[in-house]
């Protein structure tokens, strides 16, 4: 009888299964977060080797995320430039 009772005790208690099934959701939560990361790595890594061989897209990119322009070169703003950023 006293088995039965720890028995009830512990599964139902603060460790018990309510606790064990909430971890279970937090480790699926981690699985989605890392199996998101990694592809977000494997996107960031094709973008790199994108890059590395091309001297152009490396320049174009650099220019738009910069916002450079050569000096022999006009930008025209149309609309309100507060809002194209």
């Amino acid at each position: 009888m006293g088995v039965v009772v720890y028995a009830a005790v512990t599964l139902a208690g603060p460790h018990g299964v309510r606790a064990w099934k909430e971890k279970e959701h937090l480790i699926q939560e981690m699985r989605k977060k890392n199996a998101d990361d990694a592809r977000q790595i494997e996107r960031i890594k094709e973008h790199i080797k994108r890059l590395d061989g091309n001297p152009e897209e490396q320049e174009r990119e650099i220019r738009e995320r910069d916002k450079l322009v050569r000096p022999d070169e006009t930008v025209f703003i149309t609309g309100d430039p507060a809002k194209q950023e």
